[in-house]
């Protein structure tokens, strides 16, 4: 399959996080993401041949998916979710401008990184409805979030840098940063005596579809597509992750859809084309 057609397919999925996700918000962050990867890799036991990999190769695996949610979700405590989603939103810029450090053979044209910052222009039109304050007793998460971008940006490089693997093996990472999340979870019960929330049967649905999508599918596919195709493209077109999360959020979150909203998906469909015109030229 096509690594665009791969990439698109991520995104799609990446878009029900927020929808999803907004139904686990009474549960403790790292006990819901902790169980939906726990999902998400035992979903990959059908290739578990697969996950016989170096161990420099896990310890990237497992350091991009669960350091990419430990210092997200910390994040989350120390400054507001808004400012924090912006800020984790660098990622896609980060794959594109860092493509040529990480990878060899890679340049970067005007239009690589047009595409991007005309992409975050949107991104953050989208998330902060145009309205954001950034306040330095936020500082440690916002430092937390830009650790959070820069680790999901290298761990998606480095699988292209790094021997080839299979991609059956990110069913061991994702199985093995569940055990380490629902660990931290596990930590704050014990030593600062967090609750234990109950887990109904609808809860157990919705972490199903977090473990089955976007945070179990989505992140063979992302692999596949990376392996596949040009990330500094890939990077551009991952900007469409919230344009299509905040359709959904109208389509089914019952959120409504304002001008600044109409304007920030304008750029960053504009962003998309621009730094994806690789794909519209014929090639040598």
């Amino acid at each position: 399959m096509p690594a665009v057609v791969l990439s698109l397919i991520t995104i799609l999925i990446w878009s029900t996080l927020a929808v999803l996700g907004s139904r686990m918000g009474h549960l403790p962050p790292f006990l819901s993401v902790g169980l939906a990867l726990v999902v998400g890799g035992l979903v990959g036991l059908i290739r578990v041949k697969d996950w016989k990999v170096p161990l420099s190769t896990l310890a990237i695996g497992i350091g991009g998916i669960f350091g990419y949610h430990a210092l997200l979700f910390t994040a989350f405590r120390f400054a507001p979710a808004v400012e924090v989603n912006l800020l984790q939103y660098l990622w896609p810029l980060l794959i594109v401008v860092l493509s040529p450090i990480y990878l060899r053979g890679y340049r970067l044209a005007i239009h690589h990184v047009a595409g991007s910052i005309l992409g975050l222009a949107g991104a953050g039109l989208v998330i902060t409805g145009g309205k954001l304050s950034l306040e330095s007793a936020n500082l440690p998460g916002y430092l937390l979030a830009l650790g959070a971008a820069f680790t999901w940006s290298s761990y998606s490089l480095l699988t292209k840098r790094i021997r080839p693997f299979p991609t059956g093996a990110v069913g061991g990472f994702c199985l093995a940063s569940g055990v380490l999340s629902l660990g931290l979870f596990a930590l704050d019960v014990l030593v600062f005596g967090a609750p234990v929330p109950t887990i109904t049967a609808k809860d157990g649905v919705f972490l199903l579809l977090l473990g089955l999508g976007p945070m179990g599918a989505a992140f063979y596919t992302w692999d596949a597509a990376l392996k596949r195709g040009d990330s500094r493209v890939i990077g551009a077109l991952a900007y469409l992750t919230p344009l299509l999360s905040t359709l959904n959020l109208v389509l089914w979150g019952g959120k409504h859809l304002s001008g600044i909203s109409i304007a920030a998906m304008g750029l960053i469909v504009l962003g998309a084309v621009v730094g994806s015109l690789d794909l519209f030229r014929r090639q040598p």
